[in-house]
């Protein structure tokens, strides 16, 4: 009985079916596809430009060589997305209390991508953040009358706040004063806030087109279309705002920089006068969508939505010196290679997912998430719905990584799912290096957590180096024109992290439960 006992595993194992091998993944394979996505053909791959045309080109034809099927209406690779391009017509007028304030040094207002010419002239109240979270209890506008009027918030959120959660609701400022019938924002800069960057920086961004994507109306998409005149003010056109009311705008400052701070709102005595005029133009520009079908009936429409953005800056032919191309190496070519070698392993593998996964090359996401936007809002082309996502954007490839990050993983079910998928890569799954970022809400899939979906954005961690490496590469090379081919890119490395995206959405597509938001997620839609 004995020698029997031993005898027994043997005899199982050589009865059970063999598993197929885990596929395997090639650096060179993955240098490919970065080599060609950030070279200077594709001129920074700007969307509605022939170089972003020419990148969606390549991700369709690569799409169609691993045998997947189109994503995109009509049995399209593309999802064409429509957008409208806002540039300002002439500097804005802006007038406080009966005061012109220049819009080329003391106030930015930029373009508009819903009207070409507004001009709102109305009281103003001060709504300390600006922010409305009733299942958290807060309600800035609580007891003011906005309706009609400007509302002058202070940017960013209370110090102490969850970073994504107050990320989330600083990205919400708009929409919660149009619904409070506000017809006017303006935002006056933290200490916090002004400290990070000058205000050079909100003049610049003024400065560039805003854009926004379209709907079947020709009406452009907006989170506050009511809003009839936005702006941010330095410190004079700040101090105008606050000319005799019942509080100085550095006693409300100073509050506010203290932890916890929440400067209470309160009426402002000066008028506020804006008026600004944009020109339109009109383009398109393609999401590309590839669908590994599933393998169970029953979860045929229930997708795993694996994304990379494919854009980036384009071509600046202000620039000093020769190179005037954002490559965009490692911001985004990196991840719509990472996006790829995972289709390829799926299609390579043998054995198709119980889920249908949808990969998906993004557009327009360095213009606000639009591409992302567009799919979360408008739906699946095919049917459908997308039950979880796992976004790839700038893992920093420059050193040997040995964990990931998953912003978003403390949010769902998806967390586990992506810790013991690395985990058997040999990789940990690392907490959040940089909570006061809030990076969870600064990507594609935060469009799909808008909808409900639950996401996850993956990273390369900060362990044996990567603290360094990923610090230097955003003071030195995000958005710049040095984010190109020249990096010491790891390109083992990159397919060490394809690998492990692999095992991730492998583990996402076959789990018996599609994702699951955690009951007490602030993102949970169920939580009241």
């Amino acid at each position: 009985m004995r020698r029997l006992s031993l005898l027994l595993p043997a005899i199982l194992a050589s009865a059970a079916p063999a598993q197929p091998p885990e596929p395997r993944f090639s650096a060179d394979a993955f240098r490919g596809h970065v080599e060609f996505l950030a070279s200077d053909l594709l001129e920074g791959r700007d969307a509605g430009t022939r170089g972003y045309d020419l990148g969606a080109s390549y991700v369709a034809s690569r799409f169609r060589a691993l045998g997947l099927t189109p994503g995109g209406p009509d049995r399209s690779w593309y999802q064409e997305v429509p957008f409208v391009e806002a540039t300002r017509a002439r500097d804005a007028t802006v007038s406080i209390g009966g005061r012109r304030f220049d819009a080329t040094k003391d106030v930015a207002v930029g373009a508009s991508t819903v009207a070409t010419a507004q001009d709102l002239t109305a009281p103003a109240v001060f709504v300390g953040y600006g922010l409305r979270a009733p299942r958290l209890g807060i309600d800035d506008y609580r007891g003011l009358d906005v309706r009609g009027k400007y509302v002058v918030a202070l940017s960013g959120f209370p110090k102490g706040m969850a970073s994504d959660v107050g990320a989330h609701l600083n990205s919400m400022k708009a929409s919660a004063a149009q619904d409070r019938g506000a017809l006017g924002l303006i935002t006056v800069r933290t200490l916090q806030d002004a400290k990070r960057r000058g205000f050079d920086y909100a003049l610049k961004s003024s400065r560039e087109p805003a854009i926004g994507w379209t709907q079947p109306d020709g009406s452009t998409f907006a989170l506050a279309p009511k809003l009839r005149a936005t702006a941010t003010v330095d410190t004079p056109a700040a101090e105008a705002l606050f000319a005799g009311a019942r509080r100085s705008l550095t006693d409300v400052l100073a509050e506010a920089d203290r932890a916890g701070g929440r400067p209470a709102g309160f009426a402002l005595q000066p008028s506020v006068s804006i008026a600004r005029e944009s020109t339109h133009r009109r383009f398109t520009s393609p999401n590309v969508l590839g669908i590994l079908p599933g393998s169970d009936p029953k979860l045929a429409d229930e997708y795993v939505l694996l994304m990379a953005h494919l854009d980036h800056e384009g071509v600046d032919p202000a620039l000093p010196g020769t190179d005037k191309t954002y490559n965009g190496a490692m911001d985004n070519a990196t991840g719509v290679a990472t996006m790829l070698e995972v289709a390829r392993a799926f299609a390579e593998s043998g054995i198709r997912p119980k889920r249908p996964i949808l990969f998906a090359a993004m557009t327009a996401e360095e213009d606000g998430l639009l591409g992302a936007e567009y799919l979360a809002k408008n739906g699946l082309p095919a049917g459908g719905k997308v039950v979880g996502v796992v976004n790839l954007d700038m893992p920093v490839l420059l050193y040997d990584f040995q964990d990931v990050i998953a912003f978003g993983a403390e949010h769902s079910t998806l967390g586990p799912m992506v810790r013991d998928a690395a985990a058997r890569a040999g990789v940990a799954l690392a907490p959040d290096p940089l909570p006061q970022e809030g990076l969870f809400t600064r990507s594609d899939h935060y469009k799909f957590v808008r909808e409900g979906v639950p996401a996850v954005f993956l990273m390369t961690g900060f362990a044996n180096g990567g603290d360094k490496a990923f610090t230097s590469f955003l003071a030195t090379h995000y958005h710049k024109v040095t984010d190109d081919l020249a990096l010491p890119i790891d390109w083992s490395a990159g397919a060490k992290f394809a690998r492990i995206n692999y095992l991730i959405a492998r583990e996402v597509a076959d789990a018996p439960e599609a994702p699951k938001w955690n009951p007490n997620s602030f993102f949970n839609p169920a939580r009241k």
